[in-house]
């Protein structure tokens, strides 16, 4: 259990401002920006610390924003719902407000921040210096219990230890995120209070998730598995240029994970495994030059040898360049550059890193993030349905919301 400095009770009626379920990314940016504006705020987590997804992101380093965030990033069923939230709270604010605490970014790849020096406890560690500093409580290891919407407020209980508390505040912000590795202690909360009072809710599904192969192409990828590939993966709406992994399931890495936010089950996505050149031109200027040189020693200067190995299923690899038939060029061709994959799956929430889908953006207010049907309730990070790509743009959004809704408050 971890309480960070409890408030006063306001005007002898109200315990807070606000009261702050889910002390989150989008949960602590919004008690520190609430703090700068002097209101003060509860949070209530139920994990033993704030900050759980933070803390594992990036592999522990925290990719904790991107420098190309736009709308252009982020799946909704308004796509420019989140404008008005970018626009209050940019990628340059969060910029400026790390660097104000001593977290200077530095960019890894494809305008992916990470702290300099730095990790992602810093980054926890960053919110609960403030948090305290204004005196902003938070609440771990409590589980609640019900939330009240009464006339002019909420009275929210919680469990801590054992004994039943009962909080009351004129806001409450729901920022519980989604349900993305339950074992991390992610719950469907925000969606049943949202359906509750009469929220539309967009289908959910696993987002950033690896994607599975079964059937009689599994052996093939499982002989594959730890090798990574430079790859475009596309399909009729989308495609990104990044690594590939194959593992003994199916398929993962960066490329993989951002289509799989655009992957529907039963649908094929494409597979270019030489981006940016084509084979057969670099194969015509080999043939000129040293047409004896085996299909495969071709192959081993492009890919490493497990993989070309692996490609004899589907290539004469052991032919030398000069001997290779029109018919046999032409599924050089679409082995290399139109590699077909139709997954049987995805590896669920257990491994997956957002959730696509949440609450429709129709029922909030895209400058405030209030409820149209609850007044005083808000809603901010991954429990809404927006969700970004891989790379920094879910935190960037977290921050946004969190900005945005302490405005209001």
């Amino acid at each position: 259990m971890l309480i960070l400095h409890k408030n006063n009770n306001i005007n002898g009626l109200m315990d807070a401002d606000a009261i702050i379920i889910g002390a989150g990314a989008c949960g602590l940016m919004c008690a520190a920006q609430a703090g700068y504006l002097g209101k003060k705020v509860i949070l209530l987590e139920k994990n033993t610390q704030p900050g759980a997804k933070i803390l594992i992101s990036g592999g522990g380093r925290c990719n904790y924003t991107n420098l190309f965030s736009s709308d252009e990033q982020f799946i909704s069923a308004n796509k420019h719902f989140l404008k008005s939230a970018f626009t209050q709270w940019t990628v340059e604010d969060t910029i400026s407000f790390f660097e104000t605490y001593g977290i200077t970014g530095k960019e890894k790849t494809l305008g992916q921040l990470f702290p300099d020096g730095g990790n992602a406890k810093d980054v926890v560690s960053m919110f609960t210096e403030i948090c305290a500093d204004f005196g902003q409580q938070i609440i771990c290891g409590s589980e609640l219990v019900d939330i009240e919407v009464r006339t002019g407020y909420f009275a929210v209980e919680y469990k801590l230890g054992g004994k039943s508390k009962t909080i009351k505040a004129p806001k409450l912000v729901i920022a519980t995120g989604g349900l993305p590795i339950p074992k991390m202690g992610a719950t469907d909360f925000a969606l049943r209070f949202a359906r509750k009072y009469g929220l539309n809710i967009v289908e959910t599904a696993p987002a950033l998730v690896p994607l599975t192969i079964t059937g009689k192409d599994e052996d093939w990828y499982v002989q594959l598995s730890g090798n990574s590939v430079f790859c475009e993966v596309s399909n009729d709406r989308i495609s990104f240029e990044e690594n590939i992994l194959f593992t003994h399931w199916g398929l993962s890495g960066p490329a993989v994970l951002q289509i799989s936010s655009y992957w529907r089950r039963g649908e094929e996505i494409n597979i270019d495994l030489l981006p940016r050149q084509n084979v057969l031109t670099l194969l015509e200027e080999e043939r000129k030059s040293n047409g004896k040189l085996l299909l495969s020693t071709f192959l081993n200067r492009i890919y490493p040898k497990k993989f070309t190995d692996a490609l004899a299923k589907f290539l004469s690899i052991d032919k030398p360049v000069a001997s290779l038939t029109r018919q046999e060029l032409e599924n050089i061709h679409q082995t290399i550059h139109l590699f077909k994959v139709k997954p049987a799956g995805d590896k669920g929430y257990d491994k997956a890193e957002v959730m696509r889908g949440g609450i429709d953006t129709n029922e909030l207010s895209s400058k405030t993030l209030e409820s149209k049907k609850i007044p005083g309730v808000y809603f901010g990070g991954e429990c809404v349905d927006v969700t970004g790509w891989l790379g920094g743009y879910n935190f960037q959004w977290a921050w946004a919301s969190g900005f945005v809704i302490a405005q209001n408050i």
